[in-house]
């Protein structure tokens, strides 16, 4: 695998997978050089983003620093659902998650949000929809 998160393990295949889904212009399943190009400084823009977050140069972010992150991007959100979050993508159980899991956490984040907003007219953080609207929404999303 060409990608490494930065702790010398390959990416986690689930945000490989995201990620390609998201510049796979033919829905393939695969990306052309020209695509890969575009994937690789989307990887290298948010690597530096995951460090200027990992102020403890760890090499991976725990909830105060995912929180900060989020927090800069715009997002408004409790501790606990911060901590939800963090548990969701920490694969190995330490309390942090990786700079691959960092993508896929964020992307997820995004992708939900916008999907929210679809339903959320008003922009006051409430929606009211009915099940299968709210499965259409959940089964539809490229996550």
């Amino acid at each position: 695998m060409a990608l490494s998160n930065g702790t010398w393990t390959p990416f986690n295949p689930e945000t490989v997978r995201l990620m390609i889904g998201m510049f796979d212009k033919h829905s393939r399943g695969t990306v052309s050089f020209d695509d890969f190009g575009s994937l690789w400084k989307y990887v290298t823009d948010w690597q530096a983003c995951f460090r200027s977050f990992d102020r403890d140069g760890s090499g991976n972010i725990n909830v105060t620093e995912l929180k900060d992150a989020l927090s800069s991007f715009g997002y408004r959100l409790s501790e606990q659902i911060v901590s939800v979050m963090l548990k969701r993508f920490d694969r190995f159980g330490r309390g942090t998650i990786l700079f691959d899991d960092f993508i896929q956490c964020c992307v997820v984040l995004h992708t939900l949000t916008a999907s929210f907003r679809q339903f959320d007219t008003d922009q006051d953080g409430y929606i009211t929809i009915h099940y299968e609207q709210f499965l259409n929404m959940v089964f539809g999303l490229k996550i």
